[in-house]
């Protein structure tokens, strides 16, 4: 009941974006790649998907794979219109091939023909055959300008490519404990101004039914000025947090989440930049501490930040709960 009318203390806020009622959650609000979890229904699925986003936003290999489906489909539609059309009206054609030999050789004169390559060893005869080799052309030059626009934008797109612990540890801090993070940039771009930002959710028991409330967290430093090695972000738990006093029990019947947004300046794209992720109950590791990840390099002529060390950490003794919350915090209930 004390930890209760702490927790009350602090007032919850409802501009997250996400609703208060726990029971039309499924399972964590944030996925670990900073997308939210959800998905939309209620109109058909080419109105509820950006094309350009989504291939923006593709894996690289499934980009390429993408691509080369794209152009290999067109590629055999075409060949079908030649075949069908027949592919005595390809000047160059020898005409002791077998179908299979005939439908392939389609297919490569439709790739010339997409690609504007024309090698000159096929060529289109006859009116039907023009047309279809012309609107294929057109076709071919209006898929590489969108492929090459497309390749720009995946290349250009301004990312922020930060790495984040795999773990949320609570550790010891200053006599007391705290809940930390760590994050690194894991490219040559350099970040500066960066700013973090923490919200707590958890999940509480009022007037009979589980709802969502969402807190911010303070930070023992919420902005640094350059992120040239790790960071680790600190939320002490002390008494103007809610999480004060809270035990591994009580982090786990929360059914807690933490999301966590970075936002920083890229010297190299000369924008802003950002990334998002979240840590749930169940990745939370109670009485940790993080390893060191940078060091000095051998010859002594620079430093060393090893970015697989990203997650180490060991075991350490938390100092013990206070036995109850004091009185004077439960009277501001």
């Amino acid at each position: 009941m004390a930890r209760h009318l702490h927790k009350n203390r602090f007032k919850n806020i409802d501009n997250t974006g996400f609703g208060p009622n726990s029971s039309i959650e499924g399972n964590r609000l944030t996925n670990k790649d900073g997308s939210t979890n959800l998905r939309k229904t209620g109109l058909p699925f080419w109105e509820r998907i950006s094309v350009y986003h989504s291939l923006l936003r593709m894996k690289r290999s499934s980009f390429l794979f993408f691509v080369l489906l794209i152009y290999t489909s067109v590629n055999i539609f075409f060949a079908l219109i030649y075949y069908a059309i027949g592919v005595d009206h390809l000047i160059g054609m020898d005409g002791e091939q077998t179908q299979v030999e005939k439908f392939m050789d389609a297919f490569f004169f439709s790739s010339q023909t997409l690609t504007t390559v024309g090698y000159g060893h096929i060529a289109p005869s006859g009116m039907a055959m023009n047309i279809t080799a012309s609107i294929e052309s057109l076709i071919g030059i209006l898929i590489f300008a969108l492929v090459t626009g497309l390749i720009y934008g995946r290349f250009a797109r301004p990312r922020a490519y930060l790495i984040f612990s795999d773990n949320l540890l609570v550790a010891p801090y200053k006599n007391d404990r705290a809940l930390m993070l760590r994050i690194a940039s894991y490219k040559n771009n350099h970040l500066t101004d960066v700013e973090a930002v923490m919200t707590l959710a958890l999940h509480i028991q009022e007037n009979g039914k589980t709802l969502t409330r969402f807190y911010p967290l303070n930070l023992e430093f919420k902005r640094v000025n350059s992120l040239a090695l790790s960071w680790t972000l600190v939320h002490p738990m002390d008494e103007e947090s809610p999480l004060f006093s809270y035990s591994k029990e009580d982090i786990e019947d929360s059914k807690m989440e933490l999301i966590v947004a970075i936002k920083g300046f890229d010297d190299h794209f000369s924008n802003i930049v950002q990334q998002r992720t979240s840590y749930t109950y169940k990745e939370v590791v109670y009485g940790a501490k993080f390893l060191p990840m940078f060091n000095r390099a051998t010859s002594g002529t620079h430093t060393v930040l090893e970015l697989d060390k990203i997650n180490a950490y060991e075991l350490a003794k938390l100092p013990d709960l206070l036995p109850d919350i004091p009185e004077s915090l439960q009277t501001n209930a």
